[in-house]
């Protein structure tokens, strides 16, 4: 697998741009990301399992530190992250191996990274070590197509930034919906992607997968005015949402919901890395309706009397002043 050999420990220098989009690479390497319970792991497991059944080489990586990237693809079973493994392996005085972490379902590759139970750790910098445990892995020997990648993006943390900061992806896709905080998260990636892109970078964003589509309109709105196209449209529907939480695919050949991932699997290949022009607050806002997100709401100031519950007695000053001779 052709990709860019880059430590994710390595500094970022302006003085030599990184060279993640070759025209000579031969796999797409792919993060998606998203607001956390957007449907991020939802959209990746149908889509890697209808670029498998096309034939494709596919690699599914879950970077959250939940590790429930992969549990749709596996009907609910959770696999053994690479982070938790590798902790108990080096207690045993053992290696990893690829089939310690790395399980198949119909064509499809997965493994989740992991990370740090609530308050043992920092998750970005778990991510860190997991593709540092990848590389010795052999990561860059691999052959695949594609290589999905499932970030959180609504984590600021360094290590969650890692694909874009380092180009270690060519391209990213946003999974959002028609509310303001999933969009809010999405033009923060798109904002993301622009900053790294003036140092030198060259991740662009492929487009947006609109998740539980209700009609409405605003994500729409949100990626033609950021200059992405929309990739896909997922409807809020009740079939889709049922067989989900059952752990059930939809994106079966010859399924009812088929040909919108057979087309969301040709958009993800296909579409370009875009530099997107991220909206600032009043833009996002701008998107929605005043009744939606209150924006003829003031803001008024809060004085000290405020605080305090009541009238303030003003203290006199212990301060010394001396005085000019």
């Amino acid at each position: 697998m052709e990709v860019h050999q880059m430590s994710p420990l390595d500094s970022f220098h302006e003085s030599e741009p990184p060279v993640g989009n070759r025209s000579d690479k031969k796999t797409q390497v792919i993060a998606i990301y998203g607001k956390g319970g957007i449907g991020k792991s939802f959209t990746l497991a149908n889509l890697s399992y209808m670029m498998a059944q096309q034939g494709k080489r596919v690699l599914l990586i879950g970077c959250d530190p939940k590790s429930d990237t992969t549990s749709l693809l596996f009907g609910g079973r959770s696999c053994p992250t690479i982070i938790e493994t590798s902790s108990k392996k080096k207690l045993a005085g053992e290696d990893v191996a690829i089939g310690d972490v790395c399980f198949m379902r119909d064509g499809v590759f997965a493994m989740e990274l992991g990370g740090p139970e609530v308050g043992r750790g920092c998750g970005g910098r778990g991510i860190i070590h997991g593709f540092e445990l990848l590389e010795k892995l052999g990561f860059h020997e691999w052959d695949f197509d594609y290589v999905l990648l499932d970030f959180l993006g609504d984590v600021v943390c360094g290590g969650f930034g890692l694909p874009i900061a380092r180009d270690l992806c060519q391209k990213v896709i946003v999974v959002a919906s028609n509310d303001l905080q999933s969009l809010y998260v999405a033009n923060n990636v798109c904002s993301a992607v622009d900053y790294f892109r003036n140092l030198g970078g060259n991740v662009g964003v492929a487009g947006l997968v609109i998740n539980k589509d209700d009609g409405t309109g605003e994500a729409q709105a949100f990626a033609e005015t950021v200059g992405i196209p929309v990739l896909a449209a997922i409807p809020q529907d009740e079939d889709i949402r049922r067989k989900s939480a059952n752990y059930q695919i939809v994106g079966k050949p010859g399924g009812p919901w088929a040909s919108l991932f057979e087309d969301l699997a040709e958009q993800a290949a296909s579409a370009r890395p875009l530099r997107p022009t991220p909206l600032d607050q009043d833009g996002l806002l701008d998107l929605f309706s005043a009744d939606s997100v209150g924006r003829d709401v003031v803001l008024k100031p809060a004085t000290l009397a405020d605080m305090c519950g009541g009238e303030v007695k003003i203290k006199p000053s212990l301060e010394v002043i001396y005085e000019k001779v």
